[in-house]
């Protein structure tokens, strides 16, 4: 379909991927028996027509310039009629190859005729797993793909204002849908990063209020992992979103801009709360240790306490418990009882001194 303007660098990213040259189509993932399916939208102001298909080949019948058609791809995993359908579009190899890499960085190539853009997904699947999906997205003059590596995603928001006509969606063309695809990516992060702001003011109030344990400890450490996957999802965005604010060629409306640039806004807002959380995860375990810390000196603190209340106690036992001779006060008829009263009151008055001391 034309010339590429531009190429970012490259690198194998996967064991497969090794040795191998560049184009090779080789799925890399780790969803291999997911069956490829394909949704098509079909629609303009006026008409909207969607079906659901099991061959790549219906991808290929509409061809009506006065429309804008979305075909959404379930399933990398069959490489074959990824090929097909990248063959069709003319798409690079290379483009190709990047599409069934799930490992593969969020960036945006252009062509002459289309754009490419990879971004991660993230959301919550039915177990309540955190899900971070590959996806790829190619912008031609009328048409969008879309290549997931599995069912499921967060796009049933722009389905609905399709099926429905709300709002402008309807009377757009495909740069439109393609930033309606990214905003709805881009939106369900902040979803995601209020369950982690909910997950940390959780571990937060457990440290303060319950004995810390091994539970917590592996929470923090699961916590850390998840926002080093979000980060790393969501950093590289920001340049794929200023840069397609920033491209030429046609593609892309100038009223659509206007909507790039708030989603820019919105992908850097996303990145700051990224790194408040990552620092306050982080700040989770020196809480723990602080936590341990503290209820180690409360021990040590009661242990010294009983020791100094007993040193005076043993030292006198110790002089009356030497087996010397002449000890006049053992012979004291009162000399028994009175050593005991003396103990009693270095007893009561050192917890008078520390109970003064606010050590008790």
């Amino acid at each position: 379909m034309g010339k590429r303007k531009r190429y970012l660098s490259r690198r194998p990213t996967s064991k497969k991927s090794l040795n191998q040259a560049p184009g090779t189509v080789t799925y890399v993932g780790s969803k291999e028996t997911v069956e490829t399916k394909l949704d098509i939208i079909d629609y303009n102001t006026t008409s909207y027509e969607r079906f659901t298909s099991d061959s790549i080949e219906d991808a290929f019948k509409f061809e009506e310039e006065n429309n804008v058609t979305w075909f959404n791809i379930d399933g990398l995993n069959n490489t074959g009629a990824i090929t097909k359908l990248g063959k069709y579009y003319e798409l690079h190899p290379l483009i190709i190859e990047d599409i069934v890499n799930t490992n593969q960085r969020p960036k945006i190539d252009e062509y002459q005729d289309y754009f490419f853009i990879v971004a991660k997904m993230l959301y919550r699947n039915k177990e309540g797993t955190l899900e971070n999906e590959h996806i790829s997205i190619v912008l031609g003059k009328n048409y969008v793909l879309s290549f997931q590596e599995a069912g499921g995603d967060v796009f049933d928001g722009v389905r609905q204002r399709l099926a429905g006509a709300k709002g402008r969606i309807r009377s757009r063309g495909a740069d439109y849908l393609a930033f309606a695809l990214l905003d709805a990516i881009v939106d369900n992060y902040f979803i995601v990063l209020e369950e982690i702001s909910d997950k940390i003011e959780d571990i937060e109030e457990r440290l303060l209020s319950v004995e810390p344990n091994d539970d917590i400890t592996f929470e923090i450490q699961e916590l850390k992992k998840t926002m080093l996957r979000i980060r790393r999802a969501v950093f590289p965005l920001r340049e794929v979103v200023s840069r397609l604010e920033k491209v030429d060629g046609g593609l892309i409306d100038e009223q659509t801009v206007h909507y790039i640039r708030d989603l820019y806004d919105h992908i850097l807002q996303v990145s700051e709360n990224i790194e408040v959380y990552r620092e306050m995860s982080w700040g989770l375990m020196d809480m723990y240790m602080t936590t341990i810390s503290h209820k180690m000196n409360e021990v040590m603190k009661v242990l010294t306490i009983m020791a100094s209340i007993f040193i005076p106690l043993t030292f006198l036992a110790g002089i009356y418990g030497m087996n010397f001779k002449y000890m006049p006060e053992l012979d004291w008829e009162y000399g028994y009882p009175t050593l005991l009263i003396i103990m009693l009151l270095l007893f009561i008055g050192m917890m008078i001194y520390f109970k003064r001391k606010h050590w008790l």
